[in-house]
């Protein structure tokens, strides 16, 4: 598979990543894990070298998935994980927590989950507003020093604060969503991202699945789904929404190809440094998201999608209103 460089310090990996949270944590109850060991394997021997985790997702048995799942390719893939949550009394985490002494601890645990001597990647997960985001590139520039971190990244981090991390301790890569149904990075994110050197890696590249063509505003969710709380996915919104897959099935067919092949391929062609992190626990899935990356789609059906996306109003918020009080604008 195609290779691309997150940031100008050396982070290769492969075109397409692979996240991993839906395996345990998400959309309803956690995958079996003699399956989902098997189909991260499987990812690796179709080339991908990229995966994305986290301690909240779970928490922390996405870790220790990944963690045994990759064990057998130490040095030969990257995994990604992310700091800046701890759970309050209820266990519930929405508590942000960026303090020093939390990331080192926090480090310290993903380090054993993981089963590795040092993290390829780490992501403050979200901006703490009560915590200087110097201290937090500080931080995680002394645990580079010491070995236990090899590259530092931020996750929905806007533009200010990317450059004031930026000055402490140079950031490999920005995790943000973008596809696209959501493309506000494109304003400010993406030219900021150009000029400093840093790589970009969308999470939900297929609007949590909605891109795929398979679901409208009849699907229904298992109870534990976080889109049942996404105004996105009110049915209305869907109903609304269902316009912009409805083109991207068009093009595909003019492909032999999906509309979650489409959406793949059309952020690929957004910028040579961008890594979309697509996750999935069904093996045919994985193949048809990983076929994207030979799709290359040409000038006019670039401008064929611009055309068609002036003409369509998406509804509903991304996020419901708690969860957006934690973007940092």
């Amino acid at each position: 598979m195609e290779k691309r460089k997150l940031g100008t310090n050396g982070l290769e990996v492969s075109a397409l990543g692979l996240g991993c949270m839906g395996m345990s944590f998400g959309y309803g109850p956690a995958a079996d894990k003699t399956e989902m060991i098997a189909l991260i394997r499987k990812a690796v021997e179709f080339g991908v070298t990229f995966f994305d985790t986290a301690e909240v997702y779970g928490p922390y048995v996405n870790e220790e998935l990944v963690g045994e799942a990759l064990a057998p390719f130490k040095g030969k893939v990257i995994i990604a994980t992310k700091f800046g949550f701890t759970p309050d009394a209820s266990e519930k985490w929405s508590q942000l927590n960026s303090r020093p002494e939390h990331i080192k601890q926090v480090v310290e645990g993903s380090l054993k989950r993981l089963n590795v001597e040092s993290i390829d990647l780490l992501y403050q997960h979200r901006v703490d507003p009560n915590v200087p985001i110097e201290d937090v590139a500080g931080t995680v520039k002394n645990l580079i020093e010491e070995g236990k971190v090899k590259h530092f990244g931020l996750s929905e981090a806007g533009v200010k604060t990317i450059r004031r991390a930026h000055a402490v301790q140079p950031v490999a890569a920005l995790q943000s969503e973008y596809s696209l149904w959501w493309r506000e990075p494109e304003t400010e994110i993406l030219p900021t991202l150009q000029e400093l050197g840093i790589g970009f890696v969308p999470f939900s590249p297929l609007g949590k699945g909605f891109l795929t063509g398979k679901m409208d505003e009849k699907t229904s969710f298992d109870p534990n789904d976080f889109r049942n709380i996404v105004p996105r996915f009110a049915e209305e919104a869907r109903k609304a929404n269902i316009a912009l897959v409805k083109h991207l099935e068009i093009l595909s067919d003019a492909h032999q190809a999906t509309p979650a092949q489409i959406a793949l391929a059309w952020l690929l062609a957004q910028r040579p440094w961008i890594v979309p992190i697509p996750g999935t626990t069904k093996l045919h899935r994985l193949e048809e998201n990983l076929k994207s990356t030979a799709l290359k789609l040409g000038s006019d059906d670039l401008i064929t999608i611009e055309q068609a996306l002036t003409k369509i109003k998406l509804v509903g918020e991304r996020y419901p209103e708690a969860s957006q009080k934690m973007i940092d604008r």
